[in-house]
C-alpha cells in the first residue's frame, strides 16, 4: 500500500501534528507500507525557515524511509488570522500541484487542525480517484472562533458548511478524541465512517529518566521544585494563568519553566518582567533530540487551555509525554482529557483560568510527597495504554480496510 499524507507540519518541526505524523509514518514504513509526505519547509512557530532549508518550489528528501516532498508556501509566523490564512492557502495549492508527481497512490490522508490541508487531500483524491481520509485533530472553524480570531459571521457559516461537506465526502474519518466523534455524529455524519485513534507517546523515546544534572546546573535551579509548561505559547493556551499563579506562589524553592514558542511568547515575557517574577524562566523551543532532557528536570507538568466549551473535546498530546516520563500533571483542561487524569490518578485537575485553584493545587502537590510519588507511579503505569507504536498499528489496520 502507498499512502500519500498531506500535512502542514513535519519534523524537524516539533509540534504535536509533526510528531504524530512522523512517528506513525515511520512505523508504517516498518510494516512494509510506502509513505509519501507532502509538507512545507520547516518554519513553525516563528515563521523562520530552519537552518539547512530553503523555501523552494519543490524539494525531496528521505527521513527514516519516509519520502518527504517539501513545497513552497507563503511563510508567516504563528500570529494573525489573515497572514496565517494566506500561509495555509498557499500550502493547499502547492501540495495539490506536487501530488501530481506522486505516482501509484492507494490512499490520501489530510490532517487538520487547519482544514485547507484537508481540502487539498479531498481534491487530490478526486484527481487520483482514490479514497481519502480526514484525520481530525481539531474542530475547525470552531476552534478559531473559540480563541477570538473569527466571529460567527457569514464567513464562519461558509467555513462550517465546507467542514461538513468534507466530513461527509471522506471515505474515513480518524478522530483523535471520542468527543470529536460524538460532535460529528450529532451533526449528521455517519458513525460508521468515524474511528477513534487517540494521541499517544513514543515509549522508546520518553521514559522515566534521571534528572539531567548539567541542565539543572546551567539553569541554576538546583534544589528547586520545578513546575513546567512545555509546548506552544499560543492564544488558546492562556498561559497568563500560570504566570499569575507563579506570582502568588511565595516559595523560593519553587520555580516555573516555560519551554517553547508561539504567538504569545513575547507578551508573556513582558508580563513576567513587569510582575518581577524571579521564579519564572523562559526557554526557547528545543529540538526533538533534546526535549527529553528538559522533561527530565520538571517535577510537575502544567497543562492549560482557555476556558471555552470547545476545548472540552481536546486531549493535549503533552499529557501522554508527562505520563511516560513519570511526571504528575496539574491539568487545567476540562472534559475528556481531565477524565484521563482523574481515572488514572496521574495528577490534580484545576479549573481553567482559575488562578486561586491552580495556586492551591501547586501547594498541595509540592508539599504532599507521598501523593506526589503515587502520581508518578500511576503516570508510568497509565502510559502503557497510549503506546504510539500500538496506536500506529491500529490506524494502519483501519486504513487497510478502505485501500
Amino acid at each position: 500500500m502507498h499512502i500519500l499524507f498531506i500535512t502542514d507540519n513535519f519534523p524537524p518541526e516539533t509540534n504535536a501534528p509533526a510528531n504524530r505524523t512522523f512517528e506513525h509514518a515511520k512505523r508504517w514504513v516498518c510494516k512494509n507500507t510506502k509513505v509519501t509526505i507532502i509538507t512545507g519547509v520547516p518554519n513553525f512557530p516563528k515563521g523562520k525557515i530552519f537552518k539547512g532549508y530553503k523555501n523552494k518550489i519543490y524539494q525531496k528528501e528521505e527521513i527514516d524511509g519516509i519520502s518527504v516532498i517539501r513545497v513552497w508556501t507563503f511563510i508567516s509566523s504563528n500570529e494573525g488570522f489573515f497572514l496565517r490564512t494566506l500561509d495555509f492557502m498557499s500550502f493547499m495549492v502547492s501540495s495539490i500541484v506536487a501530488s501530481i508527481f506522486v505516482k501509484r497512490v492507494d490512499l490520501v490522508i489530510g490532517t487538520s487542525p487547519q482544514f485547507f490541508t484537508v481540502i487539498a487531500a479531498r481534491l487530490v483524491s478526486l484527481i487520483k480517484r482514490k479514497p481519502w481520509v480526514f484525520e481530525l485533530r481539531d474542530l475547525w472553524p470552531e476552534s478559531i472562533e473559540a480563541v477570538g480570531l473569527l466571529k460567527k459571521s457569514l464567513i464562519y457559516k461558509l467555513l462550517e458548511w465546507i467542514e461538513i461537506k468534507l466530513y461527509k465526502s471522506a471515505s474515513l474519518i480518524i478522530s483523535l478524541t471520542h468527543s470529536f466523534k460524538k460532535n460529528l455524529i450529532e451533526r449528521g455524519v455517519s458513525s460508521e465512517k468515524i474511528r477513534v485513534v487517540t494521541n499517544g507517546v513514543n515509549l522508546n523515546k520518553f521514559s522515566n529518566l534521571q534528572k539531567c544534572q548539567s541542565l539543572i546546573k546551567k539553569l541554576n535551579i538546583g534544589n528547586c521544585f520545578i513546575f513546567g509548561y512545555i509546548g506552544t505559547h499560543g492564544i488558546a493556551h492562556n498561559l497568563e494563568t500560570i504566570l499569575y499563579a507563579a506570582k502568588e506562589t511565595k516559595n523560593k524553592n519553587i520555580k516555573f519553566l516555560f519551554i517553547g514558542d508561539g504567538a504569545k511568547k513575547r507578551d508573556l515575557m513582558k508580563e513576567a518582567k513587569m510582575l518581577n517574577l524571579s521564579n519564572v524562566l523562559f526557554i526557547d523551543s528545543v529540538s526533538r533530540d533534546e526535549i527529553q532532557k528538559y522533561w527530565s528536570i520538571i517535577d510537575v507538568s502544567i497543562i492549560h487551555l482557555k476556558k471555552n466549551k470547545t476545548f472540552e473535546s481536546v486531549i493535549p498530546s503533552k499529557i501522554f509525554e508527562s505520563m511516560a516520563m513519570g511526571i504528575p500533571v496539574l491539568h487545567g483542561v476540562p472534559g475528556e482529557s481531565s477524565k484521563i487524569v482523574m481515572e488514572n490518578s496521574t495528577g490534580e485537575v484545576f479549573e481553567s483560568e482559575n488562578v486561586t485553584d491552580l495556586v492551591e493545587k501547586i501547594k498541595l502537590i509540592s508539599s504532599e510527597y507521598k501523593k506526589f510519588q503515587t502520581f508518578q507511579a500511576n503516570s508510568i503505569k497509565a502510559s502503557k495504554n497510549y503506546d504510539r507504536q500500538v496506536l500506529a498499528d491500529k490506524m494502519l489496520d483501519i486504513l487497510k480496510e478502505i485501500s
